[in-house]
């Protein structure tokens, strides 16, 4: 069954949304609490000013993405991945 949504707030609960696709979409400001993001693929994405707590990142891939003001634990990304990197190149 497809569905198309207006412009507006909605919600769902316990509901199985398996498979959607959402383009051109604005979820700014929206909240997600007991999701399951299994294998979902984000493609062209703002995450600018997102927080992601009590998450399961297991086998996830970031690729080609900015990693400005991006923290893991408190520490910037570029600081880790700068590190890691200089520590390859003495290898």
């Amino acid at each position: 069954m497809s569905l198309e949504l207006r412009d507006g707030k909605y919600s769902a609960y316990n509901a199985d949304l398996s498979e959607s696709s959402f383009h051109n979409v604005n979820l700014s400001g929206a909240k997600f609490n007991d999701v399951n993001l299994k294998k979902v693929v984000f493609e062209n994405i703002a995450f600018t000013g997102a927080t992601i707590r009590d998450a399961c990142l297991a086998d996830v891939s970031i690729e080609d993405a900015n990693y400005s003001g991006m923290r893991i634990e408190g520490i910037l990304v570029t600081e880790l991945l700068a590190t890691y990197r200089a520590r390859e190149e003495k290898r």
